[in-house]
């Protein structure tokens, strides 16, 4: 890891200085100061000892003790009145007991993208420095004095809890896509619509989705023999980039027998959309996304939708500028009663990410299925393993928060067989009070099997407030 790390630190500390070095321009005629050379050297530090922490979040973090002499070149040039001083440091060595972790992990070489540094203790630094050839170190009391100033400065950045974040991936790289608000639907009606059936009519629906989405398409209800449906229905869908998602609008004429005739489409970017504030939209509909198609100037009737994007309350922030105008009809006491107030429709957000010690008497493949409010759902099954990685994500859209429900989580095992005897078997199951999580607003918990030996299986639940 060093040469990441060599690259990595210095990149960090060349932006550190610059404001400093900034400061001291044009005081003391100093004209500019600048980094000549900033390479740590090809050795590495030493670890000696470690000691790792187990902790549920998405990172390793370790205590260690740190020895480095390294064979750094770093100089640093000044230039004053017509002068270039050049300043060299030598000798490096630094002694520290640092508490590292490396988060979050990534499925992308070197596996994290963050380094998280901080000090348990005061460190130990020792140096020399060279000042046009000549040594000041050897200065009577000017040594004791900068060793203590560096550990000071040092302590005070970084002893804990303070830290000192080293980026190793592009945040590209490492982001991961999570729910920043809902998409509020209202699927009007239709005017005008293609006629597929005999008949001269159509039994249309609409179809809606969002894109970069793999979860399946919402639909509305099949309006039997008519060309201009009345629907209203509303649908709530989750949004994770507002910036860059489309609403996916398609018509679609129900068949008895065969496949549906799609009548016609519509794209809604969510980034014409201003936040809180309901859009009603008339939109034509088109054959398909190929704006060239001559078939696109055939008229294929209209839908109207109204459409309203709310973000949750954490990520209200990152709207603020859209925001101003909107919330400032809304006085400070009442936000600030809404902020208190618990209640109120939300996401409730499931990741089973693993299980522990599972092991069936006949067959270990196991699979999670859970029990939400009627609705069942399953991870993938892994097979001939004891110690499942899932890592899958389930979302419910509520309309008040479940303070007095429950989650029923049951690891089980199936042969790979279907056409077998004991083709099923439990392996343990957990019942969550989601009490803790809407107060809380996370959990991130392992918890033992009931009906299991020695099974434990790791959730996170999160309920975020629209």
């Amino acid at each position: 890891m060093w040469p990441y790390l060599d690259k990595a630190i210095c990149s960090s500390i060349r932006g550190m200085s610059k404001p400093m070095f900034a400061e001291y321009i044009g005081k003391f005629q100093i004209q500019s100061i600048e980094f000549e050379s900033l390479l740590l050297g090809t050795l590495p530090p030493k670890l000696y000892g470690i000691k790792v922490h187990d902790t549920n979040e998405n990172e390793i973090v370790m205590e260690t003790a740190i020895k480095w002499a390294g064979n750094p070149n770093i100089v640093l040039i000044l230039r004053l009145f017509s002068l270039q001083i050049r300043i060299q440091l030598v000798d490096l060595q630094i002694f520290a007991a640092p508490r590292v972790a490396l988060k979050p992990l990534v499925p992308a070489f070197p596996c994290f993208a963050n380094i998280v540094v901080s000090l348990l203790e005061k460190p130990h630094i020792d140096f020399g420095m060279k000042i046009l050839g000549g040594d000041i170190m050897s200065i009577p009391g000017l040594y004791q004095f900068v060793q203590e100033t560096i550990r000071k400065q040092v302590s005070n950045l970084y002893l804990w809890p303070h830290v000192f974040e080293i980026p190793i991936l592009d945040a590209s790289v490492a982001a991961t896509k999570k729910p920043v608000g809902i998409l509020h639907v209202n699927v009007v009606k239709a005017s005008k619509l293609s006629k597929m059936d005999l008949l001269g009519t159509s039994d249309p629906y609409v179809k809606l989705s969002l894109s970069g989405e793999r979860l399946p398409s919402k639909k509305t209800t099949i309006k039997m023999n008519n060309l201009n449906p009345i629907w209203n229905e509303k649908f709530k869908l989750v949004v994770k980039d507002p910036e860059s998602q489309v609403l996916q609008l398609q018509v679609y004429d129900w068949d008895k027998v065969g496949g549906h005739d799609r009548l016609g489409m519509q794209l809604v970017p969510l980034k014409v959309l201003t936040p809180y504030e309901t859009k009603e939209l008339t939109l034509d509909l088109l054959k398909n996304t190929n704006i060239n198609d001559h078939q696109n100037k055939k008229p294929r009737g209209q839908l109207v939708v109204e459409l309203k994007f709310t973000p949750f309350r954490e990520e209200s922030s990152k709207f603020s500028s859209q925001l101003d105008g909107c919330r400032s009809m809304v006085s400070r006491d009442e936000r600030d009663l809404q902020d208190d107030f618990v209640g109120g429709a939300g996401l409730l957000s499931v990741k089973i990410q693993g299980a522990a010690s599972v092991e069936g008497k006949r067959h270990s493949n196991p699979y999670a299925v859970m029990h939400f409010r009627g609705e069942k759902k399953k991870t993938k099954m892994v097979k001939k393993c004891r110690d499942p990685v899932w890592n899958e994500t389930f979302e419910f859209m509520l309309e008040e928060p479940p303070l007095e429900e429950k989650i029923h989580i049951e690891v089980r095992s199936r042969k790979s067989s279907r056409f077998s005897f004991f083709s099923k078997e439990s392996l343990g199951h957990v019942e969550i009070n989601l009490g803790d999580v809407v107060h809380n607003g996370r959990i991130n918990t392992k918890y033992h099997l009931i009906n299991s030996r020695h099974g434990m299986i790791h959730v996170e639940i999160k309920w975020t407030v629209a």
